[in-house]
């Protein structure tokens, strides 16, 4: 069986260090794991499998001998980075939004469209977590009965927007506790 040079591209956010964790405890061949981030986060330290794993900062080169990228970084960055993973051979499977709406790019639920994944040109998305977790629970519907219309209201995680606003949201909690004024920056929206 083969095994594969796997790349974690946004390693150190929130779903990246979820996607470590998801990998290690996955029966994908892992031959070896290369942790990619921003420069802020070159250096650190992180685990998998056991072993300390030394995140580097993300330049093209990074993709040079990867077969496979699982990427988190936030859109830019996949705009950035992907097409140049492409290119030296590794197929890249999106997380962010950056490819959602790329005619070109098969938007991937594998529980509902798995055929899909043979028609790529080395990048698949993956849509929304909300859209993913409905449109499993809807397919077997829309293939017995059919579907005209849904309508869906989703309360969104913060993790979402990443870690530096799940940091914004418990300094903002601590703050709420303490009867300190809040004064956000990542997602400025607050209720009545």
């Amino acid at each position: 069986m083969k095994e594969f040079n796997v790349a974690i591209l946004g390693a150190t956010g929130a779903v990246g260090t979820r996607m470590i964790q998801q990998l290690e405890q996955s029966t994908i061949p892992v031959k070896s794991v290369k942790l990619l981030a921003s420069a802020r986060s070159a250096g650190k330290v992180l685990q998998f499998r056991g072993q300390d794993v030394t995140v580097e900062e993300t330049t093209p080169d990074s993709f040079n001998g990867i077969d496979l990228v699982l990427s988190s970084a936030g859109g830019s960055t996949s705009k950035k980075f992907l097409p140049e993973a492409v290119k030296r051979g590794a197929v890249c499977v999106d997380n962010t939004s950056a490819y959602r709406m790329e005619k070109e790019v098969p938007l991937v639920i594998p529980e509902v469209n798995e055929k899909a994944l043979y028609n790529h040109r080395g990048i698949i998305a993956n849509p929304n977590c909300s859209t993913i977790q409905m449109v499993v629970c809807l397919e077997p519907i829309y293939k017995q009965f059919g579907l005209k219309q849904v309508i869906v209201s989703t309360y969104q995680a913060v993790s979402g927007a990443g870690q530096s606003a799940l940091n914004e949201l418990m300094e903002e909690s601590q703050q709420v506790l303490n009867g300190e004024p809040t004064d956000p920056k990542i997602l400025p929206t607050k209720g009545d």
